[in-house]
C-alpha cells in the first residue's frame, strides 16, 4: 500500500473542522440529521440481508 502525502492528510483533518466553522447552526443540524439517517439506514440493510 503506498504512503499517503502527509501534506494532504494534515488538510484532511481541517477540512471537516473549516466546513462546521463556515456552516450556520441550522446547517449543521441538518447535516448531522442527514448523516444519522444515512448510517440507520446502513444499519437496517446489513441487518435485513
Amino acid at each position: 500500500m503506498p504512503k499517503k502525502n502527509p501534506a494532504a492528510v494534515a488538510l484532511g483533518r481541517i477540512g471537516g473542522k473549516a466546513t462546521a466553522e463556515k456552516r450556520t447552526p441550522q446547517e449543521r443540524t441538518e447535516a448531522a440529521r442527514r448523516a444519522v439517517g444515512a448510517r440507520w439506514a446502513k444499519k437496517k440493510k446489513a441487518a435485513s440481508a
